[in-house]
């Protein structure tokens, strides 16, 4: 088994009450599922977002922590999270990655998979 094994889950939902089509503002929910299947403990210390929406306009979003904090997982722990994201079509991506830190000092990225932003508005 590895030291540091993250393994990252992500569901995302339109949230049409939000949304404003006619002024290209689509809003997406995503939950986010963290999962520490090392076998080392590690914290989520920043952020590293690549939004893409449907015209290849890209936003680079970073930061720290998630949600205002910084979760520290044992082996076998997760951290689950829900934020959201406006892009100006029905559709787009998301991937990024997450800056972990071991508890020995190891600092290692996650890797969060690629997953799809999508409307049920498509013209």
């Amino acid at each position: 088994m590895n030291d540091y094994s993250i393994e990252i889950s992500a569901l995302s939902q339109y949230q049409p009450d939000q949304s404003a089509p006619e002024a290209q503002r689509y809003v997406f929910a995503y939950t986010i599922t963290i999962e520490n299947r090392g076998n080392k403990p590690a914290r989520l210390l920043d952020r590293h977002w690549i939004i893409t929406d449907a015209d290849g306009q890209v936003q680079e979003v970073h930061g720290q922590g998630v949600v205002g904090e910084q979760p520290h997982l044992r082996p076998g722990e997760s951290f689950r999270y829900t934020s959201g994201a406006v892009l100006a079509t029905p559709l787009g991506s998301m991937h990024g990655t997450y800056g972990m830190m071991g508890d020995d000092g190891t600092r290692f990225a996650a890797r969060i998979p690629v997953f799809s932003l999508t409307s049920t508005r498509i013209h």
